[in-house]
């Protein structure tokens, strides 16, 4: 239906209480970008907060394909919520007869300009206040919101979040660090998202012979470093050329940078079947 026409009611726990979670699949070209992968982090976010998955992965498909016929256009993107549903009184203990309310809408995606992204981005760190289940992709995102109004309150694009002294994500990426030609990016558990891309971006480098370590990651080594990425769905993967005020190595995008981003955008042109 309309966008206009869709109604959500009022008890809706995910509008009261943000008990819900998504998920945002690109789609280049008719193709889903990584739709297993996708759903399997799905499933992964529903178990974490005991909600039953609504559908199978073939129905989530078909619902996809079908928006997607209706909602025509290049570079796409899936957005799915669920959220525990409305219940008749508002109260924190769920109840299963309730039935989740299940959102899904196509958001038209302007693909990224490669010359604007390889001007980088500039970012501070700030000090990561969040929950302990980062792992969960949570409709609940006031924490997110506070700490990407800090970067903009700063007059730059992004934070890049530390606890306890070291580096966990973005404010909604994963970070990179290249250092001697090797990739550095902190291990997946409950401090951070496992996002898809950064999944993409360690499969791509893997199979072009550059060195990737998963390990934990100190916030010094970070002023230590050649280059620096965020990645995201959206972002891609975005060279950051400024670290709270200081140039990140030579202050440009990386040769590294423009390897991976190539290679990344290849991967796009593959998916989309044009080569």
């Amino acid at each position: 239906m309309p966008i206009e026409q869709a109604t959500i009611s009022v008890m809706d726990r995910g509008f009261l209480f943000g008990d819900g979670i998504y998920e945002v699949i690109p789609v280049f070209g008719n193709k889903l970008l990584r739709l297993d992968e996708h759903l399997v982090r799905l499933q992964n976010s529903l178990n974490r907060i005991s909600l039953l998955n609504p559908h199978t992965d073939n129905e989530w498909a078909d619902i996809f394909s079908a928006l997607l016929e209706k909602n025509n256009g290049e570079d796409r993107a899936i957005y799915l919520q669920i959220s525990r549903g409305a219940y008749s009184k508002r109260d924190l203990s769920t109840n299963a007869d309730f039935a989740p309310t299940i959102f899904v809408m196509v958001l038209q995606v302007t693909a990224p300009d490669i010359e604007i992204v390889s001007a980088g981005i500039s970012v501070i760190t700030v000090d990561d206040f969040r929950w302990n289940a980062c792992d969960i992709k949570s409709t609940s995102l006031v924490a997110s919101v506070m700490l990407r109004q800090q970067a903009t309150d700063a007059g730059v694009e992004d934070a890049i979040l530390i606890r306890n002294g070291i580096v966990t994500e973005g404010t909604a990426s994963n970070v990179f660090l290249v250092k001697d030609n090797i990739l550095l990016t902190p291990p997946t558990g409950l401090q951070l998202l496992p996002g898809i891309t950064r999944d993409l971006v360690i499969e791509i480098a893997n199979n072009n012979g550059i060195v990737v370590k998963e390990r934990e990651i100190k916030e010094a080594e970070l002023y230590n470093a050649d280059e620096i990425w965020m990645t995201s769905s959206t972002r891609e993967v975005a060279p950051v050329i400024k670290l709270n005020g200081k140039k990140v190595g030579a202050g440009v995008a990386g040769s590294q940078w423009k390897r991976m981003m190539d290679l990344y955008q290849r991967y796009k042109q593959q998916l989309r079947g044009n080569e």
